[in-house]
């Protein structure tokens, strides 16, 4: 597979990180709709990524994954499916725990694969919320490195 490079992202990643999101994206969400899918891929280069500290992972110049920040709160966690269950997401979140003494993310119910990893990692269900955008329901999720 070759070694993991995780390092802060460039304006010249972005092509890659939104094909990352797309393949990982419709594997995960596949119960979202296609307008809401259009109104996201506006919304990463356009709000989400110039309002984020994101960071991404990388294998021999190619990027496999990122994580985007906004301040303690995961952005966006998404790793290309094809390497999915190597470690890639752990590593993310690893990285950005150097700098941050807890962490939270919001995921779809209905996210069975985000949920499963967080669960996994070790984060605990906070709250739950309506998201009027996609009409589905959200669980707040936190991580405290001292639990």
């Amino acid at each position: 597979m070759g070694k993991i490079e995780l390092r802060k992202f460039r304006n010249s990643d972005l092509d890659s990180i939104l094909s990352v999101w797309e393949n990982a994206s419709k594997l995960a969400h596949s119960f979202l709709s296609e307008d809401f899918f259009e109104k996201e891929r506006y919304n990463i280069p356009n709000i989400y990524i110039p309002n984020a500290d994101t960071m991404v992972a990388e294998i021999k110049g190619h990027i496999i994954g990122f994580i985007s920040m906004i301040g303690n709160e995961i952005g966006g966690l998404f790793v290309d499916p094809e390497f999915h269950g190597l470690g890639i997401g752990t590593a993310l979140v690893n990285f950005v725990l150097e700098t941050h003494d807890k962490l939270v993310v919001e995921v779809f119910e209905d996210n069975i694969i985000g949920r499963g990893f967080y669960t996994k990692f070790g984060f605990k269900f906070i709250d739950k919320k309506f998201h009027s955008e996609s009409d589905k329901t959200m669980l707040r999720l936190e991580f405290s490195g001292n639990s």
